[in-house]
C-alpha cells in the first residue's frame, strides 16, 4: 500500500537541486531509510542517468516504495530492499553515493553510527555520503521550531533528537570521512556532505 509523507511534496525539488551539484554524474545511489518511496521515484525520474536503490528497514515501507515504483515504471529505480543501517552487513556491495534523508534524529544513535560505518565500507573514490535534516550547530542560534521538534521526538523516545554537527563530524573522523559541504535548506533544515578521507601518499 502506498504511503504519503507531505514534507516529501515540499522539499523534493530543493534536494534534488543540491543533489545535482554534489552526485555523480552515473552509477549507483543507494538511499537509505527511504520512507514512503516518494523521494526515489522523484530522485530516480529527476536523474535518469543515475541507478537508485531505495531501503528502508520497515518492511511496510519497503512495500509502499514498491508501489509507487509500480505505477512509475522507471527503469533506473530498482526494488526496494530491506536495509537497517544498524546492522551490517548491507545487502549492497559498493555505492557511487548515498543519500539519507530525516533518518539521523529519528533514530537511535547507533543508527546513525552504522550509516557512517557502512558508508566508509561500501562507498567508493571520492563518492558522497549526503544527509538532509534538521542539526543543532555551535556557534549558531538554533531556530525555536527545531528546538520543539528537538523537545517532541525525545518525549516520544529519548533515543531520538537532533544531533549536533560537531558529534556527526567526530563520528565521520572516526569513520575515515569528512565533511565537505553544507548547504542550508528551506524550513530550517540542512545538507551535510561527507566523502571518504584521501589516504596519505
Amino acid at each position: 500500500m502506498k504511503r504519503h509523507a507531505p514534507a516529501t511534496a515540499r522539499n523534493s525539488g530543493p534536494i534534488a537541486d543540491v543533489l545535482a551539484q554534489e552526485l555523480p554524474a552515473s552509477g549507483l545511489v543507494l538511499e537509505i531509510a527511504s520512507g514512503t518511496g516518494e523521494h526515489a521515484l522523484f530522485m530516480a525520474s529527476r536523474f535518469p542517468e543515475l541507478t537508485w536503490q531505495p531501503s528502508d528497514f520497515d518492511q511496510e515501507a519497503v512495500a509502499s516504495i514498491d508501489a509507487w515504483a509500480s505505477e512509475a515504471k522507471l527503469a533506473n529505480l530498482r526494488p526496494a530492499i530491506q536495509l537497517d543501517a544498524s546492522h551490517p552487513p548491507w545487502p549492497v556491495g559498493n555505492a557511487d553515493a548515498i543519500l539519507c534523508v530525516n533518518m539521523v534524529h529519528i533514530s537511535p544513535w547507533r543508527a546513525t553510527e552504522g550509516l557512517f560505518a557502512g558508508a566508509s565500507r561500501i562507498l567508493t573514490g571520492n563518492a558522497p555520503l549526503i544527509l538532509y535534516g534538521p542539526y543543532i550547530e555551535n556557534d549558531v542560534d538554533t531556530a525555536p521550531s527545531n528546538l520543539e521538534f528537538d523537545a517532541s521526538l525525545k518525549a516520544r523516545n529519548h533515543e531520538w533528537g537532533l544531533r549536533q554537527i560537531s558529534d556527526m563530524d567526530d563520528l565521520a573522523r572516526a569513520e575515515r570521512l569528512h565533511r565537505t559541504a553544507r548547504h542550508p535548506m528551506p524550513a530550517n533544515n540542512l545538507m551535510l556532505v561527507y566523502r571518504p578521507t584521501p589516504h596519505p601518499k
